[in-house]
């Protein structure tokens, strides 16, 4: 009886003092993303034909300035109105990495035209389809043209309501860019994305504002199956 209450006690101590290790022993690990602090603005306007300096990021990983690891890519053209952007990338130092981006816009100030403003789509615009020649018809849904800066607007949708609003599909679906008016009142697509879909048109053609009614016109080419008719009143 004394050898079984002997094995029993040593048995026990062993089982606590496993669990006693087990409890002490800490295998958990803290991961640091990089953060990065952006000199300057986000969004950086360039008056055309001046000079463009980067200001950089400050990448710091937990506490460690990691700055001289920061890969930078993209270009601006201060000679040449449009939209740029500057990626900053930084890898932390367990394989994960993150990337910031600053928009650069390169605008010409003797555009003093301002088409900011909410319009509706107007009755005579429609979605075409190219290999059938079906046209789909809609019309009233709100467009934004953002004043940025002289001659420069941002879009909130391409397509016109099409998919964010028409089929539902909500404002990721909606294709937002930047437009550039020039002096004959002719509109450039600087830029266009469709977040949802991570794509953009294959052509922007036609468009143009029409001082005499206010009205704005463009015809967007989508996918290689399809052309958006668009025209904007107030």
């Amino acid at each position: 009886m004394k050898k079984l209450l002997y094995i029993l006690l040593i048995s026990l101590t062993g089982f606590l003092s496993s669990c006693e290790d087990e409890s002490s022993y800490d295998d958990s690990k803290v991961t640091y993303y990089v953060n990065f602090d952006m000199k300057g603005e986000q969004t950086t306007l360039v008056t055309v034909g001046s000079s463009y300096t980067d200001e950089g990021v400050v990448a710091t990983e937990g506490e460690t300035d990691i700055t001289s690891s920061v890969v930078k890519t993209g270009t601006v053209d201060p000679t040449k109105v449009g939209v740029y952007y500057i990626s900053y990338s930084a890898t932390n130092v367990d394989g994960y990495s993150s990337s910031v981006t600053r928009t650069v816009i390169v605008y010409d100030p003797t555009i003093t035209t301002d088409i900011s403003g909410t319009y509706k789509v107007a009755s005579g615009s429609y979605r075409y389809w190219l290999s059938s020649g079906a046209k789909v018809s809609f019309s009233g849904y709100d467009v934004a043209l953002t004043y940025v800066a002289p001659g420069i607007f941002e879009a909130s949708d391409y397509f016109g309501g099409y998919y964010d609003k028409r089929a539902g599909y909500g404002s990721t679906y909606a294709m937002k860019g930047f437009l550039k008016l020039n002096s004959d009142n002719t509109l450039e697509a600087l830029s266009g994305t469709v977040a949802g879909w991570g794509d953009s048109f294959k052509s922007f053609d036609n468009a143009k504002y029409d001082p005499a009614s206010g009205s704005v016109y463009w015809e967007v080419a989508y996918a290689g199956s399809m052309v958006f008719y668009i025209t904007l009143t107030k």
